[in-house]
């Protein structure tokens, strides 16, 4: 009975053996090249392994088909530690035993490209370029990524804290300009916070706010002062002891006034003058008549002119003359135009070429809604064929010339129309003036073509006055008018009975060489 026990047990373990070898078999992990599942180089069971690549009953490192090492990537220009060759060279790559910092290739620097950069290789660097269609800037003499993310966007401002003389203080400064700071014998723990003001309580710097403003160059708005002497935000004076505003840079359009057609000017309570709209940074105690600010002393100063009781704003042109009377008019002798220009609360006068071969002209025009706006302008006077035009199509061609066409009587004194010259005459909008006193002028040839006659004839009465028979209207004011008129059309050809002699109003000195209407004419 003992016997037949004992065969039992036997059997029991035999077969509990063969289990647990077969159990185990199953459970033995392999390096597998390629598993069923499509992985490369991954340690698991046999029966995951690819039947159609190499597998070994030992760990992936100590195999030679996966062993691990530096897979380069020549197009795109990177580098891929811990890599095993098969995986390598399956993505295109060249694969290498040497560890990435011993291969010149994979030698990493800092790549600028525009505002951004990266701690890349210099292959990498010129793809990233074609990539984005930007010039890039290579620096291999920074050694770390986070040095080089400092090199981004150097102009963007912020606070630079550092420790000197055992105090933390803070400049208000460029990242670039903070990061020279670090090679600084005299400055220690440098450190930049973009976008920050130095009064920012945060950084626990000595800096803090004031209640002083300054200008600053280059830029027309009033800006507060931190205790430090760094610029902080724009002049607010209900911000004053607003900890925000004193904590972060605020643009120019998040400040008070950024709308203003005025650009704030004399504001005593906001700082953001806007020269274009005529305004802009100064000390109010050095300007006449100026507002006084709430806070500090400087102001947006108004730079707008005050001119014959009339207000220009700055930059704002117009015309004016010498003669008082209408300047698209009546164009005395030595009637001169000038361009008058507003500019910083003072007005010039630039005059136009003399003798009226220029004149000036005006326009106004009309700027988001505000009050017209002039601009002026000298410009050459297109006069000089006038005269040689025969019908108006011809006289008023803008493009070729500044002519008016008059109907009436023509200077050749052809009272008809004929088939090509309609009946008139084409004058100077703008009559010239000359330089008549000279030998050379042409302004005898050029007044004269106004000359005319018109013949009075008178009968003899015994017992009566004589009685005009002929030409009566030669003796009125009205033709004289009309005379002296065709003469003014001309140029400086006035002759000083209806209208002022020249733009002072004092007669000529030659005023014999005029006879308009005089004489008794023939008698029949």
């Amino acid at each position: 009975m003992k016997k037949q026990t004992f065969f039992i047990f036997l059997g029991i373990a035999l077969v509990f053996t063969i289990f647990f070898i077969q159990f185990s078999s199953s459970q033995l992990s392999y390096c597998c090249e390629k598993t069923t599942e499509g992985a490369w180089c991954q340690n698991a069971p046999e029966i995951q392994c690819n039947i159609n690549f190499k597998k070994a009953p030992t760990s992936c490192e100590s195999t030679s088909y996966c062993k691990l090492g530096t897979c380069i990537d020549s197009q795109e220009g990177t580098c891929s530690e811990n890599t095993p060759q098969v995986v390598c060279e399956d993505n295109g790559g060249v694969w290498s035993d040497e560890p990435m910092e011993n291969l010149a290739q994979c030698q990493l620097g800092c790549c600028t490209i525009g505002d951004q950069t990266a701690y890349v290789t210099q292959t990498r660097c010129k793809r990233l370029s074609s990539l984005y269609g930007l010039e890039t800037d290579y620096r291999t003499d920074i050694n770390s990524e986070l040095e080089c993310i400092v090199t981004s966007q150097p102009d963007m401002e912020g606070a630079c804290v550092f420790t000197s003389e055992f105090e933390r203080t803070c400049l208000r400064t460029t990242k670039a300009e903070c990061q020279e700071f670090e090679r600084s014998a005299d400055k220690d723990d440098v450190e930049f916070f973009e976008e920050t003001l130095c009064s920012d309580e945060t950084l626990g710097t000595n800096c803090g706010p004031s209640r002083q403003t300054t200008c600053s160059e280059g830029d027309d708005a009033v800006y507060f002062l931190d205790t430090c002497g760094n610029l902080a935000n724009v002049y607010d004076s209900a911000k004053v002891d607003d900890k925000e505003y004193w904590s972060r840079i605020y643009d120019k359009d998040e400040s008070c006034g950024y709308d203003s057609l005025t650009g704030n000017a004399n504001s005593d309570s906001c700082g953001n003058c806007d020269y274009f709209f005529g305004s802009t940074c100064k000390d109010y105690t050095i300007l006449d008549d100026s507002a006084r600010p709430d806070v500090g002393n400087y102001i947006c100063a108004d730079l707008s002119c005050e001119y014959d009781d009339e207000t220009y704003e700055h930059g704002e042109t117009w015309c004016g003359t010498n003669n008082e009377e209408d300047l698209e008019g009546y164009n005395v002798p030595g009637t001169s135009y000038y361009r008058y220009v507003c500019y910083n609360g003072e007005v010039t006068v630039e005059p136009c070429a003399d003798y009226r071969q220029e004149v000036c002209i005006q326009e106004d025009i009309e700027i988001d809604g505000a009050d017209d706006y002039s601009v002026a302008a000298c410009v050459v006077n297109r006069w000089q064929n006038c005269f040689n035009q025969y019908n108006s199509e011809d006289c008023e061609n803008s493009d070729e010339r500044d002519c008016s066409w008059v109907e009436g009587e023509r200077f050749d004194g052809e009272t008809k129309n004929l088939e090509e010259n309609e009946q008139g005459y084409c004058i100077p909008t703008i009559a010239p003036g000359f330089d008549f006193w000279e030998s050379t002028t042409s302004a005898k040839d050029t007044c004269g073509l106004a000359s005319t006659t018109c013949t009075v004839t008178y009968e003899d009465k015994l017992l009566s006055k004589e009685k005009i028979v002929s030409g009566e209207e030669c003796l009125t004011q009205e033709w004289r008018e009309d005379r002296e008129a065709k003469c003014v059309t001309l140029g400086d050809c006035s002759g000083g009975f209806s209208k002022p002699p020249n733009y002072l109003d004092i007669a000529g000195y030659n005023q014999s060489s005029y006879n308009i209407g005089g004489g008794n004419g023939d008698e029949e």
